[in-house]
Formats: structure tokens, C-alpha cells, sequence
């Protein structure tokens, strides 16, 4: 009996030992980020967006005058079909269709590299946001950083979004 007596306080010992360095093991010091909120705040966004409307912008141009055109031989189309011979009137649908076609392949084009040379700046960006992140987590000692869409709660203190922001911001 002495000995099962001492084999189970032993084991109670053993447990509470184990629990309470469990709870050593999570106490964590965590963050959170809300992307959406730093990349809508960061004064480079404006700054890229300026960037490729002026790198972009010719192009661009190039496309709406074309939709100028095609919209012009479209009234003129409307307005003068009546007084137009069948030439005239086949010589006007080839083109409008040329129009259409090219404005189809510039257009497409145009949207492609957009997306594309938004996709670069932005990447060059999240490198940024990432960099800062690491530095304040190291600064701050935060064991974690979450992004906020992956939490489902978190005090408005564990949110480090604006410190980013800030941080981000300086390095312009």
C-alpha cells in the first residue's frame, strides 16, 4: 500500500511538473497583421499607381482612340447608311471589323501587361511589408505573426498593422 501510495504521488508530482512547463511553453507573444489595411494605407500605392498610368499611358491612349474611331464610323454608319452605295456600306462593316479586331488585340494586350507590371510593383512592395514585418516582430520579440484573416479573434493591442504602415511608410 506505502508503495502504491508513493507511486501515485510520484505520478501527481510528475503531471503538475509537466502542466505548469506547458504552460511556460505557450506563453507566446503574438501579432497580427491586416494586409488589406496596410497595402490601402501605404503612401508607395499612390506612388506605383502614378508609375504605371505613366507607363502605360501612350498605350493606353492608342486604345481609346480607337474606341473613338470605331464609335465615329459607328454614327456615321447610322447617320449616313441611307445615302451610302453598297460599296460605301461594305467598305465601312471591313472597317469597323478591322477596328474591332484590333482594338481586341491591343486591349487584351494592354490588360495583360498591366496586370502583370501591377503584379511586379506589388510583389517589390509585399518584399517591403514582409521585411518590416520581420523587423518589428524581431525588435518587438514576438514569438508569431498571424495575418488577420487567419484568426478567427485577437485584441485591437496584438494588431501590429499601423506600426508596418509606419515603418513601411519611412522607407520610401
Amino acid at each position: 500500500m506505502k508503495k502504491l501510495a508513493t507511486a501515485v504521488t510520484a505520478a501527481a508530482l510528475l503531471v503538475g511538473t509537466s502542466f505548469s512547463s506547458a504552460s511556460f511553453a505557450f506563453e507566446q507573444k503574438i501579432g497580427v497583421i491586416d494586409m488589406g489595411t496596410i497595402f490601402q494605407n501605404l503612401p508607395q500605392r499612390e506612388h506605383l499607381s502614378q508609375k504605371l498610368d505613366v507607363e502605360f499611358k501612350e498605350r493606353r491612349e492608342s486604345v481609346q482612340a480607337l474606341v473613338k474611331k470605331m464609335q465615329d464610323l459607328a454614327e456615321k454608319s447610322k447617320r449616313d447608311g441611307a445615302l451610302l452605295t453598297q460599296q460605301q456600306k461594305l467598305d465601312m462593316q471591313r472597317e469597323m471589323e478591322s477596328l474591332k479586331s484590333d482594338y481586341q488585340l491591343k486591349g487584351k494586350a494592354l490588360e495583360e501587361d498591366m496586370r502583370r507590371r501591377g503584379g511586379e510593383e506589388q510583389n517589390k512592395l509585399l518584399l517591403e511589408v514582409q521585411k518590416a514585418v520581420n523587423e518589428i516582430a524581431k525588435s518587438e520579440k514576438y514569438d508569431v505573426i498571424l495575418q488577420s484573416n487567419a484568426v478567427a479573434f485577437i485584441t485591437k493591442e496584438n494588431d501590429i498593422s499601423q506600426l508596418v504602415i509606419k515603418k513601411v511608410s519611412k522607407s520610401k
